[in-house]
């Protein structure tokens, strides 16, 4: 199955509601393909306030688990801080830890 453009989907926004953050977001797009924590970054400079309706349907590669699990483990971060810190659930967390065999 095909990844949707975020680049694409994501400068079409940028253009229509939020122009005066382009340049904000210029360095993220510059990017060849944007991953789920580009994805993230950007969702994060344009709206600024998370509802919890918004954060339901929330959906990571395999990639972007491993880079979050490892930033825990160099930020020396407990599964409550990174859960927190990336505003996802604890019991997200130890899903992935135990489906990833992270120790």
């Amino acid at each position: 199955m095909d990844r949707p453009n975020y680049k694409q989907i994501y400068n079409d926004i940028i253009i229509e509601q939020f122009p005066n953050k382009m340049k904000q977001c210029q360095d993220i797009l510059s990017k060849s393909v944007l991953s789920a924590l580009d994805v993230i970054k950007i969702n994060n400079i344009l709206w600024i306030k998370h509802s919890a309706n918004n954060q339901k349907h929330k959906s990571y590669d395999k990639a972007s688990i491993l880079k979050m699990l490892e930033f825990q483990k160099k930020n020396k971060m407990n599964n409550l801080q990174l859960a927190a810190h990336f505003n996802v659930s604890r019991n997200t967390v130890t899903a992935w830890k135990k489906r990833f065999l992270i120790k």
